[in-house]
């Protein structure tokens, strides 16, 4: 695991997406295509932001997957990751990606894992672009998050912590309104990505940050297990930092 810090999240955001858009040239360089995974919610804004924009980068082939999705959720709601991705990401390319493995968890959830599951076994991960919720969490892999499973795909059941950050950033009108229940990329499936890419800012996810990285690895913390990936570095911005740093 390593750290870089930034002063802002922009430019913590914009280092994450060079450095990320680096794997992707190198793995089109080596074998002609690239598969990603990214995350969504108001901590990608940036880093999204900024590798949309970088050059030299064939996304006609290039797989996107990503990382977890509401159940129940659809795809017109404000909140959908589907939508997150296709307004901000897959609709703002230069050319469509090669293809775009949506979650869709509207119906039966195990039959949708078992779907994505297939699919992604045949796409070696280059780099991952995810994140770490202020319960500690990757995708929605809240604690204790199981550290086990081979399935890549899983449904979970999403805590109070989980569901009280999205109502913070704005996504849902209350609590009530956030649903309980999600598909997520697994544990697992994340650290089998070739390289990893972790953007956090903000001061609301210096606990968790720190307990990722200076304490035990434990299911407790499930980005503690981000320890163990050689190929993962961490993109700060100071407030995110901040107990990095005393």
């Amino acid at each position: 695991m390593n750290i870089q810090i930034d002063d802002t999240r922009n430019e913590s955001g914009a280092r994450a997406a060079q450095d990320g858009a680096e794997f992707i040239r190198k793995a089109l360089t080596q074998h002609g295509v690239a598969s990603i995974i990214l995350a969504t919610g108001a901590s990608q804004f940036d880093m999204l932001g900024s590798l949309v924009a970088e050059v030299n980068i064939n996304w006609g082939s290039v797989h996107v997957f990503h990382l977890d999705e509401y159940a129940g959720m659809p795809i017109s709601h404000p909140a959908s990751f589907r939508k997150y991705l296709i307004e901000r990401f897959v609709e703002r390319l230069p050319v469509p990606p090669a293809s775009f493995h949506a979650i869709n968890a509207e119906g039966d959830l195990q039959a949708e894992c078992m779907r994505l599951g297939r699919i992604i076994r045949k796409h070696p991960i280059d780099v991952a672009f995810i994140g770490i919720g202020e319960n500690g969490h990757i995708a929605f892999n809240d604690p204790p998050a199981d550290f086990e499973t081979d399935e890549p795909y899983i449904a979970v059941a999403l805590d109070e912590p989980c569901r009280r950050q999205q109502l913070g950033e704005g996504w849902f009108p209350t609590l009530a309104d956030v649903p309980t229940h999600a598909i997520s990329m697994s544990v697992k499936q994340i650290l089998r990505s070739s390289a990893i890419v972790c953007t956090v800012p903000d001061q609301r996810k210096a606990n968790a940050v720190c307990d990722a990285v200076r304490g035990p690895v434990t299911p407790d913390v499930p980005a503690s297990i981000l320890q163990q990936h050689d190929r993962t570095t961490i993109y700060l911005d100071r407030a995110a930092a901040a107990l990095l740093t005393e």
